[in-house]
């Protein structure tokens, strides 16, 4: 790779994540050649969105002025050199030169002298820009005002928590397979492998990693032994009541982590329809299906469209991890806090209840609904289930009976926890039993 052109193509990413043409998941996939420089391009990447709001605010005091429009992907460029020098064990040396160098990748030789002369005065005055910069709760807390706002109403003593777990690096979480193994004996593989790990708190499978380790260096992980899955999401087996003989529907399945565990469990289900809308993310719960042996009705379709895939027959079980702001996960996709927008919220909204309406007849009475998302924002959780329930008078609101989390007017929520889980909402609708008999 020549000199520059992996920070000119960090440089790219970025601007075109802030001109909303992408996200770090579709813009950032692994090449087939320079693969061995991918895991610095992916760290500058997400640093650089992790601490966005800090270095924009430093960046801002350097320039003169801002940077005319058509140039945004040289001010993505300084940000990412800011970061480099600020939260990077980069040589100060190889950040300047690299940067500079990446002016020429860009056809932008006119930025070099600027480039030099910004990261040149940020090392000469680096404590008192942040010092600064930092003024700004937006800066120091590193999140869009618009979101802050919103925590701070929704968590008035746990908001600034919620902030600071998202700006953590996540811990890697591992489920068990316990169809094939136990917990214990699966943290005695990797005892004997040299990886560090405990137990987690929350479930019977879940498996917390000291340190991140490539999937394929897990002992037995080919074999299906285990899977990488958050803690908060594996609760969603024993929270959907799974029982012999019931046919379930997955309604947002991709990438298929909550379809295998639902599998997982070993219980001869009726079926198990798994739906996604994304006929590339549904791919990928096929492979995860393949890996771990296990079988399911796969259909790319929209949930809400149910003529489009429903055959009639009623399921006992569904589960609705719906699409959403995803507050939740912001540690581990730290790009959301550029991407998201406040006006995204409600209609978001809007379609979580659609999902909700259009899926509601196709569960038998008696059956159970379980509505998930990582979100952490009310307007998408126990906002949501208060409308549907006033407008469908056979949906029950059941209690989750937990220690975890915190209890809603519905619902449950966890919240994203620095160590441990990430964000995460359930509620459980029961379809009132007596409803063919009315």
């Amino acid at each position: 790779m020549k000199p520059g052109q992996l920070r000119a193509q960090a440089a790219t990413i970025l601007s075109r994540l802030l001109q909303q043409q992408g996200s770090l998941a579709t813009l950032l996939e692994r090449p087939n050649d320079n693969a061995q420089d991918f895991p610095l391009l992916q760290e500058i990447c997400f640093g650089t969105c992790r601490w966005f709001f800090l270095l924009d605010a430093v960046l801002s005091q350097l320039l003169e002025k801002p940077l005319k429009a058509k140039d945004q992907d040289i001010r993505c460029l300084l940000l990412c050199g800011l970061y480099q020098l600020h939260g990077m064990r980069v040589p100060e040396y190889a950040v300047v030169n690299e940067t500079v160098a990446a002016c020429l990748v860009l056809k932008k030789q006119w930025a070099k002298g600027l480039v030099n002369a910004v990261l040149r005065s940020f090392l000469r005055d680096a404590e008192a820009l942040l010092a600064r910069a930092q003024q700004s709760d937006a800066a120091r807390l590193c999140h869009p005002v618009w979101f802050m706002r919103a925590a701070r109403t929704a968590w008035p003593e746990q908001w600034e928590a919620i902030l600071e777990a998202n700006n953590q690096h996540p811990p890697m979480t591992l489920r068990v397979n316990l169809s094939r193994v136990s917990r214990q004996d699966y943290l005695e593989q990797l005892a004997l492998a040299q990886c560090g790990a405990h137990a987690g708190q929350l479930c019977d499978s879940s498996i917390y990693l000291e340190h991140a380790e490539p999937v394929i260096s897990l002992p037995g992980f080919a074999e299906g032994l285990v899977s990488v899955q958050d803690e908060a999401s594996q609760l969603i087996p024993d929270l959907l009541d799974l029982e012999p003989g019931i046919r379930v529907l997955d309604a947002c399945a991709a990438p298929g982590g909550k379809t295998c565990h639902l599998l997982e469990r070993g219980l001869p289900l009726a079926g198990l329809v798994a739906l996604d809308n994304d006929a590339r993310r549904l791919e990928r719960v096929q492979q995860n299906l393949d890996r771990l042996q296990l079988k399911a009705t796969l259909a790319c379709a929209d949930a809400g469209q149910t003529a489009a895939w429903w055959d009639g027959q009623l399921f006992d079980r569904i589960l609705l991890d719906a699409p959403c702001s995803a507050t939740g996960i912001i540690r581990r996709h730290p790009d959301i806090k550029l991407l998201r927008l406040e006006d995204q919220v409600l209609a978001l909204q809007r379609e979580q209840l659609r999902l909700l309406a259009a899926l509601w007849p196709t569960l038998k009475p008696g059956g159970l609904l379980l509505y998930s998302t990582c979100s952490v924002l009310p307007s998408e959780n126990s906002d949501v289930i208060d409308r549907f329930i006033a407008r469908h008078p056979d949906a029950k609101h059941e209690e989750i009976p937990a220690a975890w989390g915190v209890e809603c007017a519905y619902g449950r929520q966890l919240l994203p926890d620095a160590a441990g889980h990430d964000g995460f909402f359930f509620a459980r609708l029961r379809k009132d039993p007596e409803t063919l008999l009315r």
